[in-house]
């Protein structure tokens, strides 16, 4: 049943734009009922700032100038949240789901993406945890994970960012999620060694699979484009 099935895309360094058009395009799949099955994208960006509904640009404190001539670039979206950075080394995993199939409980799904995440870390024997109040994934003080959505016709958008191996000093560009920059940390810096991105993505497609109770179909960018396009064919006749 495609009702119980979710496509995982693995990517690797996607452009920001390209990928959220990307998930437009899912969204928008899914909004006319072309594409039943929910998609999980696991990928990475190219140095990225993106504002959050709750962000405001004083939280970024460097001149949008200077970002520009270093290749970063700023985007305000539609996500909840306020100010992250998204660059090499941190997998960003856009969820794509239909939430009426999980009770349009909008706190239990960000719950979950916790979940996904907390169990990924215990296989590599971190011991991760929420906080009250604060969206997210913590070890101890810092924070190696950060969750931000966005939710259309009850249609999810956007979702998680987990730094594995990526440069931290990048954070002390921003106030990352209204934090100092110094609270944020990764799987890298935690274990004291080099973690590979693939063995990262497994598991979160694994954990994920778990927590969603959905089996995961591994596919690749230009098949999910084909469903997508043989799907708007069939549609239109």
């Amino acid at each position: 049943m495609d009702d119980n099935i979710c496509l995982a895309v693995k990517l690797g360094l996607i452009d920001y734009k390209e990928a959220l058009r990307l998930q437009e395009e899912i969204f928008q799949g899914k909004k006319e009922k072309r594409l039943k099955e929910d998609v999980l994208i696991l990928l990475e960006h190219p140095p990225t700032i993106t504002v959050g509904k709750k962000g405001s640009l004083k939280e970024i404190l460097v001149d949008k100038l200077e970002l520009e001539q270093r290749g970063i670039f700023i985007y305000e979206i539609g996500r909840g949240g306020k100010v992250t950075y998204h660059g090499p080394g941190q997998i960003v995993g856009y969820p794509i789901l239909d939430l009426v199939k999980y009770n349009k409980d909008l706190h239990l799904y960000l719950r979950q993406l916790e979940e996904v995440i907390i169990r990924c870390l215990r296989g590599f024997g971190i011991l991760a945890q929420r906080r009250k109040e604060l969206t997210g994934v913590w070890v101890k003080d810092k924070k190696i994970a950060s969750i931000g959505i966005q939710v259309k016709n009850w249609i999810s958008m956007h979702g998680f960012a987990l730094n594995v191996n990526c440069a931290l000093d990048y954070f002390n560009l921003i106030q990352p999620c209204g934090m100092e920059p110094e609270v944020m940390t990764s799987l890298t810096a935690i274990l004291k060694k080099d973690v590979k991105i693939e063995e990262v993505k497994e598991s979160l497609i694994s954990n994920f699979a778990k927590i969603f109770s959905l089996k995961m179909e591994r596919i690749s960018l230009s098949t999910l484009r084909e469903k997508l396009t043989i799907k708007l064919f069939i549609h239109k006749s």
